[in-house]
């Protein structure tokens, strides 16, 4: 007797699910926001603003805050495969998954019950709808997900963007690869030596300094503990609201 072709192949898919579950992949929710080309995910709690231009692209995620942990998570890759095992995977596309960076902070919703999808102690993907429906049918609302961070592949080097105000230096850092996320940073000026920057909110990273007029390098610890100096990266005629590209980027 000849099995159902389409059966065979939930077989194997709830297979591999079980097989990724058991390699370390961790359970999840998602849902989608932003319309149909991505444009409404622009922006966002990283503060990468323009994300096409700081190098992330359409495929990108809002992580709740279990996930975001206050920011530490910008510009993280999570490999997100829907899991037709659990309840609501009727709505799964089987045997697809999708890579998105984080670059946005899915909020708890405090009118719902636990706070909703975003809620304390939910694992949960508020997903770019293009990158949502690599995995889920449209309408579905809310899929149930396998996730796991993993290696980002950036195109071209990291970017610094620049804001603040004459004693106030914040720096955006952009378009790692490697783990993706910023785990400690510095701001050289020519008269300067090496200051240690700490975390202000999102990517953005401050450093409490005149630099106005001093040419700038930075140097980034990624959370995988990769450490670069990136020399001269700035001229000293560097002006508030510019972002400057380096041919440096990080593998770990």
């Amino acid at each position: 007797m000849k099995m159902n072709m389409s059966l065979v192949l939930r077989v194997a898919f709830s297979a591999c699910l079980a097989s990724l579950a058991a390699a370390g992949w961790s359970p999840g929710t998602a849902t989608f926001y932003g319309g149909a080309d991505g444009s409404g995910t622009m922006g966002g709690a990283c503060g990468y603003d323009n994300l096409y231009n700081a190098g992330y692209g359409v495929n990108n995620a809002a992580l709740s805050a279990t996930l975001f942990n206050d920011g530490a998570s910008c510009g993280q890759c999570y490999l997100i495969a829907c899991d037709t095992s659990r309840p609501g995977g009727q709505s799964c596309k089987p045997g697809s998954s999708i890579t998105v960076s984080a670059t946005n902070l899915c909020p708890a919703n405090y009118a719902l019950p636990n706070g909703g999808w975003c809620g304390p102690g939910r694992p949960h993907f508020d997903m770019s709808q293009p990158a949502w429906e690599h995995i889920g049918i449209y309408g579905a609302g809310v899929i149930p997900v396998l996730y796991q961070q993993v290696k980002c592949s950036r195109t071209g080097g990291v970017r610094f963007s620049l804001a603040g105000s004459q004693y106030f230096l914040l720096v955006n850092v952009q378009n790692l690869g490697g783990s993706g996320s910023v785990g400690a940073a510095w701001v050289k000026g020519d008269r300067t030596n090496w200051i240690q920057m700490s975390r202000n909110w999102g990517a953005n990273w401050q450093a409490l300094a005149g630099l106005v007029g001093q040419g700038l390098s930075f140097a980034v610890t990624t959370t995988g503990g990769q450490y670069i100096q990136f020399w001269n990266v700035a001229p000293g005629w560097w002006q508030f609201g510019q972002t400057y590209t380096t041919t440096q980027n990080f593998y770990y």
